[in-house]
């Protein structure tokens, strides 16, 4: 399972629970959503539990964690390599991307500012190819 070495010292059931559900979809979830397919499932699981573990699996960096437009927190498996993501702002689908030039970039950007580069995150939003397909059922009939 993807994630599971990281999972952490104390793994509990309800940890396994979360982990196993954010395995079964790779795009990123609200809190919220993870608990209503938990329970959906007929798992026990708490909102709060599942918040204290996400936040538990974000300090170990097992999960990513993505804040967009103000709204809340949204999470995702991640992979053990340094990415970076696209994202479909409709329906939310994930595609994991390797930095390429935003590496280079990050590491100029803070060596002209003096800076010590510890990191950084790079996020793009868009329309994937579904979401920009033309909606068939308002084409005229012929």
């Amino acid at each position: 399972m993807k994630g599971a070495k990281k999972i952490g010292v104390r793994n509990t059931r309800q940890r396994k629970a979360v982990v196993t559900v954010m395995s079964e979809d790779q795009n990123f979830r609200s809190a919220a959503e993870i608990h209503r397919t938990l329970t959906d499932k007929g798992e026990k699981v708490g909102l709060t539990t599942v918040y204290r573990t996400l936040q538990s699996l974000a300090e170990m960096k097992a999960v990513d964690v993505l804040h967009h437009d103000g709204s809340e927190a949204l999470y995702r498996l991640c992979s053990d390599s340094h990415h970076h993501h696209l994202v479909c702002t409709d329906c939310g689908e994930t595609v994991e991307v390797g930095g390429g030039p935003v590496e280079q970039w990050a590491d100029q950007l803070a060596t002209e500012h003096g800076f010590q580069l510890t990191g950084h995150s790079a996020e793009v939003f868009g329309l994937c190819g579904d979401c920009q397909a033309p909606d068939t059922d308002t084409q005229p009939a012929e």
